[in-house]
């Protein structure tokens, strides 16, 4: 999910608290794996659980194993700390591997080469589609399905599932439907916490009278001004018109879409309420939009920034201080009801082995997600997860209304859509977004352009 943040939890997108879905179910077991080359080698003895573990993991000793994700920065670190934790229990060697965005088309590469990483985290379930479309990816098998069931809530497990067949451990989630501001910043202003949308145009305006600009936007990564969308989208018309605009059921031009841009143009439109204007957002990067608002002392180049609990790396690396420097409101209803939009990044089998279903049952238990939660920036959907491991009340409390959630979410509609309209830099609903923000006029035209890039990658 995605974070896409590293460069996209993305993580990403329920009127009432979380995240969608995709669809499908699993089987084979995990002594049913195989493909041309089982890279394990290794101890065939029983498996064992490791003192204070909640699950037993094979011997692996000469086992070697690939990882690929879009993951950068302290996130890709932190990650690293749990694969470590995975060859100290079981003896393989696993070696993670940079990939680039869109991860598909990377993938694509590998598989061409003949060298596929074992185990990729995919950020869309649309990826996870495309992957098993392909015939890259692999069923789960009986241990990590069985991990799963334990684990997760159903809502959680349909996502990773494609034509009835679980191929997807949706290891990281994201509460996309966030706003971190400047604690300073609100309170030198007097500045309140809003609840509905004309409530936060009142805090911006309150903001910037006090000498601050409103708002960073990140808008050089198009996934960013999805969220955007998204959450206005969800909260104002609702998540029956929300699932049928997610799979192109009804069109880009319909006017449901027409009153979200025209919403979101009471801020992205306002003259100064966007640090640097549109100009200066698409040229700012996710982590450089979250720096930004909480460096500068009293005086950031904003007071608030839109996106999900990942963007606790960001503070943390700006010296700031959850919970204290930075805080957080829930996205501010613009319907009846506050959106919450959940994105998420899933592990996907792509070389069958012994080794690869042992790394995802891994990723499927509480044991994995501890020891990534503890580090922060991190959200796990696993419902077995004991909350007090995070490491501040503010990442508890946003873990917390995730799992409450439930089966009660939608995902991230982009993240749903065929990468070709909404995973691609620079193209699709990313590209056409970023244009909206440098002209937040042109709604009926941006419309247009929407559909067009839609029916295009969606095939109707």
């Amino acid at each position: 999910m995605r974070n896409r943040s590293s460069s996209t939890i993305r993580t990403r997108r329920t009127v009432k608290t979380a995240a969608a879905l995709v669809a499908g179910a699993l089987a084979l077991s995990l002594t049913a794996c195989g493909g041309d080359e089982d890279k394990s080698g290794g101890d065939e003895s029983s498996p064992a659980k490791e003192s204070g573990s909640t699950l037993a993991l094979p011997k692996l000793n000469g086992t070697t194993l690939e990882v690929a994700a879009v993951w950068t920065g302290a996130e890709q670190a932190n990650f690293k700390k749990v694969l470590a934790e995975f060859e100290k229990r079981t003896g393989a060697k696993v070696t993670f591997v940079p990939a680039q965005d869109p991860i598909i088309n990377f993938l694509g590469s590998k598989v061409a080469g003949g060298q596929p990483p074992d185990v990729a985290m995919l950020p869309q379930p649309g990826a996870i589609k495309q992957a098993v479309d392909k015939g890259w990816a692999k069923p789960l098998g009986a241990a990590a399905l069985k991990e799963l069931q334990k684990n997760y809530s159903q809502g959680w497990q349909d996502i990773g599932k494609v034509g009835g067949k679980q191929y997807g451990v949706y290891y990281k989630a994201a509460n996309k439907s966030l706003v971190w501001y400047n604690a300073q910043v609100f309170e030198n202003a007097g500045a309140a916490e809003p609840k509905t949308w004309d409530e936060l145009l009142t805090t911006a305006q309150t903001v910037y009278d006090s000498g601050v600009t409103p708002f960073s936007v990140g808008g050089a990564e198009g996934w960013t001004l999805t969220d955007w969308f998204e959450n206005v989208y969800l909260s104002q018309a609702g998540p029956e018109k929300y699932d049928q605009l997610a799979k192109h059921e009804i069109k880009w031009t319909d006017p449901s879409v027409k009153e979200a841009l025209t919403t979101l143009a009471q801020v992205w439109g306002k003259k100064d309420y966007v640090a640097g204007g549109a100009t200066g957002a698409l040229q700012t990067d996710f982590p450089a939009s979250v720096t930004q608002t909480f460096t500068g002392g009293d005086q950031p180049k904003a007071g608030m920034v839109y996106e999900g609990d990942f963007a606790q790396v960001n503070i943390v690396q700006a010296g700031a201080k959850v919970g204290t420097d930075a805080k957080v409101f829930p996205f501010p209803k613009v319907g009846d009801t506050a959106p919450v939009v959940s994105g998420g990044d899933a592990a996907v089998i792509l070389e069958d082995s012994e080794g690869a279903q042992a790394l995802a049952t891994f990723l499927a238990s509480p044991d994995a997600a501890a020891v990534h939660a503890k580090l922060g920036g991190y959200l796990s959907p696993n419902k077995n997860l004991d909350l007090s491991v995070y490491p501040n009340d503010v990442q508890r409390k946003i873990a917390e209304s995730l799992i409450a959630a439930g089966d009660d979410f939608r995902f991230d509609m982009s993240d749903q859509a065929p990468q070709a309209f909404g995973g691609t830099p620079g193209k699709g609903e990313w590209k056409d977004l970023q244009d909206f923000l440098k002209n937040p006029t042109d709604v009926a035209g941006i419309q247009a352009k929407l559909e067009s890039d839609a029916a295009a990658a969606y095939g109707n």
